[in-house]
């Protein structure tokens, strides 16, 4: 990227500049290093403020852990509600049953609720219910063969619309790389926990 956000190289693919800019994205911010989901949620309060509709997708995360982006997403799509400000948010979590799911709160096989999720996602990218899904931890399914890659990778090349997507996680399958406009590798230089430091409000939660 060159200065003043304007591309070294123009594509010779047809497309206007207008077109281009506006085209939808699927990032993956993957990495052994810390901030690939905070950059996520980053990316959905840019786009609360620009009045998209923000969907989150938690597949690994205990449901019992509340991190602080829910809470502050949370009150952001209560406030779109109360005054038109930003757009709607919507949170899920796998771990307490997903909020669609009737079996709510049971405690059924991961695999089978990943499954279910991304089920779920696959329904509202062909609806276009969202303009930005962040589904977050989800390399991890895929790694563990709880969803299938050549699935999830041929949906999201083919989602109609607009709709923008960040997968977050470690290990990325290399397919997922591959298909993806803009992948950000976290890399770890240092942490303190390398020198037995625990994490700590506000930094890690």
């Amino acid at each position: 990227m060159a200065p003043q956000g304007r591309p070294s190289v123009v594509p010779d693919d047809g497309l206007t500049t207008r077109q281009r800019r506006n085209r939808p994205l699927l990032a993956v911010h993957t990495g052994d290093g810390k901030g690939k989901s905070t950059a996520a949620f980053g990316l959905a309060l840019r786009g609360w403020n620009q009045g998209w509709r923000i969907g989150v997708f938690q597949f690994v995360k205990s449901a019992k852990w509340r991190i602080g982006e829910q809470t502050v997403l949370e009150r952001l799509g209560e406030l779109h509600q109360q005054t038109g400000e930003g757009g709607p948010v919507e949170w899920h979590k796998m771990g307490s049953g997903w909020s669609w799911s009737r079996r709510g709160g049971t405690e059924e096989d991961h695999a089978a609720d990943a499954a279910e999720g991304w089920a779920e996602v696959k329904r509202r990218l062909a609806a276009e219910a969202h303009d930005l899904y962040v589904l977050d931890e989800f390399t991890y399914p895929m790694q563990w063969g709880w969803v299938d890659v050549d699935d999830v990778v041929e949906t999201l090349a083919t989602r109609p619309g607009r709709q923008h997507v960040v997968v977050t996680g470690r290990r990325a399958d290399p397919r997922l790389i591959e298909a993806a406009d803009l992948v950000t590798e976290m890399t770890k230089l240092k942490h303190p926990m390398d020198a037995g430091q625990k994490g700590q409000r506000g930094i890690e939660w």
